[in-house]
């Protein structure tokens, strides 16, 4: 099984998000991001397997020790392999040792194959739209609905949590992280 970690935004965060998303569905274009259930995210990490109850245990020591962070959404991109559109936020030196931290508290776990999303390979994203399995035409349309709906976003990262990556995702455990 498949699981990853993933870093979650404020309600007013998550909501903006989550409406961009939702734009490209109720635009007829692709529903498939709506499909997967998942809430406005970065993912931090994956794993091929995970022993859940060690993971959730090394969350709540991981989140225990770190705190809130400011997350600024500024720019849109897409992945034109996977045609994924997704937003990003402003990187800092504080976020990328979070995720380096994250990795180390997780390390007895296999990450193999899922080098994108290891400590110095990192491409942090928020995925808005998955048009893959759509005609190419739709990957060019949402892209330009959401490069006309998007605008600048400023909020908190302020929870982390454990998903099992199934069809819908699985929402397994989520922490607040520390004050």
């Amino acid at each position: 099984m498949q699981y990853a970690i993933e870093m979650y935004y404020d309600k007013e965060t998550e909501e903006q998000l989550f409406s961009l998303a939702k734009s490209v569905a109720d635009a007829g274009l692709s529903t498939k991001f709506m499909e997967w259930k998942t809430r406005p995210h970065l993912t931090l990490a994956c794993f091929n397997d995970v022993d859940e109850e060690k993971c959730i245990e090394q969350l709540n020591r991981f989140a225990q020790t770190h705190k809130k962070m400011p997350a600024y959404i500024a720019s849109v991109g897409m992945f034109n392999d996977t045609k994924t559109i997704f937003c990003s936020p402003i990187m800092n030196d504080t976020m990328y040792q979070f995720q380096r931290e994250l990795h180390e508290y997780m390390k007895d776990f296999d990450t193999k194959g899922w080098e994108w999303y290891c400590p110095n390979r990192w491409m942090p994203h928020c995925t808005l739209a998955l048009t893959r399995e759509d005609p190419d035409e739709v990957f060019y349309k949402a892209g330009d609905l959401i490069l006309h709906n998007f605008r600048k976003l400023s909020g908190e990262f302020v929870s982390v949590g454990l998903v099992k990556v199934t069809f819908p995702v699985d929402e397994i455990y989520t922490v607040e992280l520390g004050k």
